[in-house]
């Protein structure tokens, strides 16, 4: 059981062996995501109010640079066994995003004049994860190379809810419109830029939204795998022009029940050979 952050030994062995397994498929990597409902059991972080609203994420890992380093030396190192793509999480200011990519090609720089090899070229994408991210997904878009939409926070922080909280869990809703709009935004930026965008998180898992998401454009969902096989027989039997034309649909009502309804009335909920025509 592990007693201390791992140190960048362990973590380039970690990774270069996820890389070589992998065998030139790419592998995205994010950087590390503490805070919130995310803790280790060897590390305290401090105690806040609302952690969801905290020192969490990339402000975390900005505040602790060396941590940051560490993780950085490991994962430039391992570049050089595999396709690599590194990922920040939770930004949502360009303050945090050039800080953090200021801080790798630093990183990048002392591997160099150590001789330490590495891949030419890495990608790097960021999460988006707030509203002020999407806001700002066309300028954003510019100084990356992919977007991953990170829904549990996303549909949290939208509603302004705490989607751990027994009180108001009622009010987390992925298939909401308002959720649906900016998920649109987001992809069709990435779009115009020729360059690509994934979903992970719960909504991923949710069969309702699965024919909403490619309808809106998605082709990459990152989910847990016991939900891959029934997320492919589902897509199986779906038309993506159906999709397409549900989705905008959805884009003009106003609330989940409405949206709910509409996947109903279009048969797009139930996985079946009769089904997705």
């Amino acid at each position: 059981k592990a007693t201390n952050f791992p140190t960048e030994d362990e973590q380039y062995e970690m990774y270069r062996r996820v890389l070589l397994k992998m065998n030139g498929r790419p592998v995205v990597v994010r950087t590390l995501d503490i805070g919130g409902d995310k803790q280790l059991p060897y590390y305290t972080l401090p105690e806040e109010t609302n952690p969801f609203l905290g020192l969490r994420s990339i402000r975390f890992t900005l505040q602790e640079k060396e941590l940051f380093k560490t993780q950085l030396r490991a994962l430039l190192r391992a570049s050089a066994h595999g396709n690599l793509k590194i990922m920040f999480p939770m930004i949502s200011t360009f303050d945090e995003l050039r800080q953090a990519k200021a801080i790798l090609n630093e990183v990048k720089q002392a591997l160099a004049k150590e001789k330490i090899p590495m891949a030419d070229t890495i990608d790097v994408g960021m999460m988006i994860e707030t509203p002020a991210a999407v806001m700002l997904a066309d300028l954003f878009i510019k100084e990356v190379d992919f977007f991953s939409i990170g829904t549990n926070d996303l549909i949290q922080y939208t509603f302004a809810i705490d989607r751990m909280n027994e009180n108001v869990a009622h009010l987390y809703e992925p298939i909401h419109p308002a959720i649906l709009r900016q998920i649109k935004f987001v992809v069709d930026v990435a779009k115009e830029h020729n360059k690509w965008v994934k979903l992970c998180g719960e909504m991923a898992n949710d069969e309702r939204a699965i024919p909403l998401l490619i309808g809106l454009g998605l082709t990459s969902f990152s989910m847990d795998p016991g939900y891959i096989l029934s997320a492919r027989k589902q897509i199986t039997y779906l038309s993506k022009i159906k999709a397409e034309k549900i989705a905008e649909q959805a884009l003009q009502l106003t609330s989940t029940k409405e949206v709910d309804q509409l996947l109903r009335d279009e048969n797009m909920i139930e996985v079946g050979p009769a089904s997705f025509s």
